[in-house]
Order: structure tokens, then sequence, then C-alpha cells
């Protein structure tokens, strides 16, 4: 490394800076602060003399330009630079062209309520529109699957039973056996009181067979198999999987996305039934301990005040609450970008969305079947 060394030469009102050697990055700091303390309001012209300098890197260069902007910036003083290395001038005009050519980036204006109204209003639309390109894509393929037989892949829709439904039975009988204990239980609290007992048998069987098992089985497919639809398909475009199944000639809707729907339209009606007894057998433990009713009283009441039309109506809904899961589902792994964070992201909008489309697809049920008396 050569050496390097900054004279300072004061003649009348004349004011010489002259670099020797090497003026780098490294060696800035110290040639700042000897500057800093010089008075050079006092003198009448600075020279900087670079003719001796024998390299200086991009940071020196960069100095030396702010150093004659600084003491040009007043008009009093002559500045003059001597420099007769040609690198040196090359370096020095490099960087005074590439300053010249920046621009101050502008301040971030803040946004009006207004437009912040709009651009989420615009974003909404932007994702409505996708959505809206995802179901015509889903309902084509779902036309030719049943015109055309022989497209249906029986093994992957096996599998996705297997994987989205038969390894769902535990978690969702535990459930519903625990919401049928817990429903029965703070009702018998209150019966009691109106000596009411055997009425817990028409409150349980209608709310658990119309309303509750299909919505928290709905719910807990959602959470389970919903947001591993989107973590399956996510990891899937970030390996660049789906781009390979398109290139070897695989359609991803017909090997990917309609098994998955399919079945878990067929299996959520399973599902629903299974939580249905699991619901009242709980329902039925607690009237037994609390209310003295036992079982075959339970049954017998069971039989005789609850309609089949309330189970029925329970297990019509699990297609439409299946087909809502798998197709936000599948939709928001189709939509994560190429890094991880994205995976969690859409994996949890899947969830909250599912859910919520699955209370109101329920809340319009509801409304239909009281309009229509059923």
């Amino acid at each position: 490394m050569h050496h390097s060394s900054l004279d300072i030469i004061h003649i009348d009102n004349r004011l010489s800076l002259k670099f020797r050697g090497e003026l780098t990055l490294y060696n800035l700091t110290k040639y700042k602060k000897i500057i800093d303390k010089i008075d050079i309001s006092k003198e009448s012209s600075v020279v900087i003399d670079l003719s001796e300098l024998k390299f200086l890197d991009t940071a020196a260069s960069i100095f030396i330009y702010n150093l004659q902007k600084q003491l040009r910036f007043d008009s009093s003083i002559y500045v003059d630079t001597l420099c007769d290395n040609r690198e040196v001038i090359d370096m020095l005009e490099l960087v005074s062209v590439q300053k010249l050519k920046s621009k101050k980036i502008p301040d971030k204006k803040k946004r009006g309520f207004v437009r912040k109204i709009g651009e989420k209003t615009y974003q909404n639309y932007l994702v409505f529109l996708s959505f809206m390109s995802f179901m015509g894509e889903l309902f084509t393929h779902k036309f030719h699957y049943l015109i055309s037989p022989k497209n249906i892949r029986f093994k992957e829709i096996a599998f996705e039973i297997n994987e989205s439904a038969i390894k769902a039975f535990g978690i969702v009988a535990l459930t519903s056996f625990l919401i049928g204990l817990v429903i029965a239980y703070q009702s018998a609290f209150q019966l009691k009181l109106y000596g009411a007992n055997i009425f817990i048998v028409d409150m349980l069987g209608i709310s658990v067979l119309r309303e509750l098992s299909p919505l928290i089985t709905a719910i807990v497919i959602a959470g389970r198999s919903g947001s591993a639809f989107t973590a399956q398909i996510g990891a899937m475009k970030i390996t660049q999987e789906l781009d390979a199944m398109q290139t070897m000639g695989f359609d991803p809707y017909r090997f990917l996305v309609m098994p998955k729907i399919a079945a878990l339209m067929i299996t959520l009606p399973i599902l629903i039934f299974i939580s249905d007894i699991m619901a009242v057998i709980g329902g039925m433990v607690v009237a037994n301990i609390e209310l003295n009713i036992t079982t075959d009283l339970f049954l017998d009441r069971f039989g005789e005040v609850i309609a089949v039309k309330h189970f029925f109506i329970g297990i019509a809904k699990g297609p439409f609450f299946a087909f809502l899961i798998a197709t936000i589902g599948i939709y928001r792994g189709m939509l994560v970008r190429d890094d991880t964070q994205s995976i969690g992201f859409n994996t949890t909008k899947s969830v909250v969305e599912s859910i919520f489309a699955v209370i109101i697809c329920d809340a319009i049920f509801s409304i239909i079947f009281t309009n229509l008396g059923i």
C-alpha cells in the first residue's frame, strides 16, 4: 500500500490542500476531520492539488466531488483543482457524470382517505376477476368430467378421500362429541329450573342435526384439509412442479384440482353423519348424568319429535360446504408466489375465507328453508 498524506499550505488568503499517495475509503475519515477544522471562510481561494495523487477509489472520488461542491457553494471563494494523472481525472469525471444523472427521490406523499378506498376497491375488483376466471376454468373441467367419465381419476379421488376425510374422522368425532356435551350441559342447567328436562332432546336434536354438525364439521375440515390444499398447491408452484406438469402435457386441473374437490364433496356428508352421531351421544351422556334421562327414554323421545327432514337438511349442506372449502383452498394455493412467506399468508387467508364462506352459505340455506317452511 502506498504512503498517503495531506499537506495544508496557507499563503496570504490562499489555501492549498495537497493530497499525496493513495486516497481511499480507509483514510478518508482522518482527512475529512482535518479539513473540517479549517476555517475556510477566511480564504479567498482554495486549491485542491491532486498532482501527486497516485490512486483514488470511488469513495474518495465522491469525497473530492462533495468537497468541491461545498467550497463552490460560497461564491466569494475561488476553487481550483490541479491534476495531471489520467486515471484520477477519469475517476473524478465518472463520479461527476453519475452525480449529475442521479435525481433526488421525491418524498412519498401521504395518501388521502378517498385514494385508499379507491385502491382497496380496485385491488378487491382484481381479486374478484381472478377468482371468476378460476371458477370458469373449474366449471369447464367439471363439465368435461360429467360428459366423459373416462377422464375421472378414480385412483386420485380415492387417495384424496383417505387424506381429506378418513384421516379426519377422529378429530371430527371428538370435536362433535365435545360440542354435544357442552350444549347439553349448558341447556340442562336452565331446563332443570322449569322442570322441562325432557325437552333437551328436542333442542339438541334439531340444533345438532340441522345446524351445528354441518357447521362444526365444515369449520374443522376448512382448518385441516382446506389449509392442506393451499399449502400443497403452493409448494408445488414454488418448486415449479405445476409448470413441469403443463410442460409434459398434464392438466393440473384434471390431475390435482378436480380429484380434491370431488373427494371432499363425497366425504363431507359422511363426516357430517359421523358428527351427528357423536354430538347426540355427547348430549345423551349429559342428559343421563345431569337430568336422569335414560338412554331408552332419550332415543324414544328423539324418534318421536325429531323429523327426518332435519337430518337430510344437514347432510344436504355437505357438498356445498365441501365445494366452497376445496375451491377456496386450491385458489389460494394458485395465488402463492415464489417465496415461503406467501405460503403462510395464503394458507391463513384460505382458512379464514373458507370459514366465512361456509357461514354465509349456511345463513343463505337457513333463510331459504325458513321461507319454504322446511
